[in-house]
């Protein structure tokens, strides 16, 4: 459990001072380590609402990290759960 806390104070810090390759490295791992890693994805959504810009490359979609990352929790957790040797020792 403590472990992700200081990954959830890591995460927080990277989205508010680090580069956004950062965040996503660190959110990343936090989908693959926790279970439901929902922390992320607020912590996304944060990031969307305070550097978000409107692309039209995107078709105008404001909230496009926050997208992903609900994309990948989703994909990721119907993929855990077929893993054999996925193992949930991490709570």
């Amino acid at each position: 459990m403590p472990f992700r806390i200081i990954l959830n104070i890591l995460l927080l810090l990277s989205v508010l001072f680090m580069p956004f390759w950062v965040s996503i490295i660190i959110g990343l791992a936090g989908v693959i380590l926790f279970p439901f890693f929902i922390e992320g994805l607020f912590l996304f959504l944060l990031s969307d609402l305070l550097y978000g810009v409107e692309q039209d490359r995107f078709h105008g979609i404001l909230f496009l990290s926050s997208i992903i990352i609900l994309c990948i929790i989703l994909l990721l957790e119907g993929l855990k759960k077929k893993l054999k040797f996925y193992n949930n020792d991490l709570k």
